[in-house]
């Protein structure tokens, strides 16, 4: 008999990326060995319903769905009060949390999205065999690389800096520490603010995988041209002013290269003020957001994935690279990247900002080699299955197992 399993999973939706697709798949794959109950939002339902029932195999899920009526959260659009919402919503589910539970018989809770240390969990749930994670969201930019963005966003990575100083006193962070049985931290530097009276149930757990990408193509389009691309939010953090940088130097020695910017967000205008003023309009061409469909396609038609974010969060789309057969150039966070070789990705120190430049450009460089970029694409295809979410959902069944195991025999 399985064990029973309640999940609150807030962002957990089908055929999207980021954090919600993410959410997903750890829900498909906990569901292979456990008996899940999942709390999404009723947002979610259009999407999830259609999908089981195309796919029966899943069917032994349990999805509960909550909201406020859409008149009662006409403020809340798109990223715009999210975070108040969210919060709104775990104390509005608490109640449904502890009765589906008590119902049930159910002994274990895992808080699963939003995986932000700092936001708020279920306060019953966390009364139970609480497994907390993977969360993190307690990495920084440093001021070296901050001092070039806008106002806005300058002020951001500031008033970050002090609430991540601040989170020893945090007393929502620290009671869930408390409770937590097993606490998933993303990267070290996540596991390395758990109090030490705490550190021993928190355990290093990245939250993505490999998907598995149709017609996986290795690197190389004939056409002379070597297409870079880099994807995600148009955030400050995530380094695209780095990346458009990088391409200007590395097109100044070899004219032959191209960097598609995929995504949107509030960064967008300063990016394309950095790319008109530094006359790069036929090498930086900006994509726009795009669907999932078209994701896949504009990473099947390129020859190397940037990723050039200054912190933890940008990670799916570095998985995705090993799935479709490409060499990565990124950053080395001391995060996800720990999972990463120099077999099948160039890893960048994050030193100064000007000498992280210079690096990338002589990646790029290097990398207009076709035979490089075959040899380090077929290394990619070849490690993407290690890294799958078929054995990652195995790794997440051991951990939760190991746990749960330990605790009932105390």
């Amino acid at each position: 008999m399985k064990e029973k399993i309640f999940v609150s999973g807030y962002a957990c939706e089908p055929g999207l990326g980021s954090e919600i697709g993410v959410g997903w798949h750890w829900v498909l794959e906990m569901s292979k060995y456990f008996e899940l109950w999942v709390l999404t939002r009723e947002s979610n339902r259009h999407t999830i319903e259609p999908w089981i029932a195309e796919h029966p195999e899943y069917s032994g899920i349990h999805f509960l769905y909550y909201d406020w009526p859409r008149w009662a959260r006409f403020w809340k659009k798109g990223l715009r009060g999210v975070r108040t919402y969210y919060n709104i919503w775990q104390i509005c589910t608490n109640g449904i949390v502890k009765r589906t539970m008590q119902e049930n018989d159910i002994e274990i809770f895992h808080h699963l999205t939003y995986g932000n240390v700092l936001w708020k969990v279920s306060s019953y749930g966390r009364t139970r065999f609480f497994v907390w994670g993977p969360v993190g969201g307690l990495e920084t930019v440093p001021a070296e690389y901050s001092s070039f963005y806008d106002r806005r966003s300058r002020l951001i990575e500031k008033l970050r800096r002090f609430v991540v100083r601040m989170t020893k006193w945090n007393r929502g962070f620290l009671r869930n520490c408390k409770h937590a049985d097993l606490i998933l931290c993303k990267t070290e530097i996540t596991r390395s603010r758990i109090p030490a009276r705490y550190a021993d149930k928190a355990i290093p757990f990245t939250d993505v995988a490999a998907d598995v990408v149709p017609q996986s193509r290795i690197s190389g389009n004939g056409s002379g041209v070597t297409r870079y691309i880099t994807v995600g939010r148009l955030d400050a953090w995530r380094g695209f002013d780095l990346a458009i940088e990088a391409i200007a130097d590395a097109a100044q020695k070899n004219p032959a290269v191209r960097l598609i910017i995929v995504g949107d967000g509030p960064d967008k205008i300063r990016l394309k003020k950095i790319v008109a003023e530094r006359g790069l309009g036929e090498i930086v061409f900006f994509a726009g957001k795009v669907s999932m469909e078209g994701y896949r396609k504009l990473m099947q038609e390129s020859d190397v994935v940037v990723n050039a974010a200054l912190k933890e969060g940008a990670v799916t789309v570095s998985f995705d690279t090993m799935a479709s057969g490409k060499p990565l150039i990124c950053l080395d966070t001391t995060g996800y990247t720990r999972y990463f070789t120099n077999e099948y990705a160039i890893l960048i120190p994050r030193v100064g900002r000007q000498e992280v430049v210079r690096r990338m450009a002589d990646a790029m460089l290097r990398l207009t080699d076709p035979v490089q970029r075959e040899q380090l694409g077929r290394n990619a295809l070849e490690a993407s299955s290690r890294f799958s979410w078929e054995n990652h959902g195995k790794e997440i069944r051991d951990a939760i197992t190991a746990a749960y195991t330990s605790y009932s025999t105390k």
